[in-house]
């Protein structure tokens, strides 16, 4: 499993976030991104097990995470 995050997906200011807080990791922006391709292609009603396809697109962005090192 990947440990480095990426950090946050959008680096700014946000004063109204509290302490150490900043948001969606870059990590968690690869999947929203995997999962969107992916229910783009696949009807939601035809998903078997949702909780597959969540850790499968958490698979994509682990591989893009660790692409990104290279």
């Amino acid at each position: 499993m990947i440990t480095n995050t990426g950090g946050p997906a959008f680096p700014a200011n946000h004063y109204d976030l509290a302490d150490g807080e900043h948001g969606m990791t870059l990590r968690d922006y690869f999947a929203a991104k995997a999962l969107q391709g992916y229910l783009s292609h696949v009807p939601y009603d035809k998903v078997i097990d949702p909780s597959l396809v969540a850790n499968s697109v958490y698979l994509f962005a682990d591989a893009m995470m660790k692409a990104r090192e290279e």
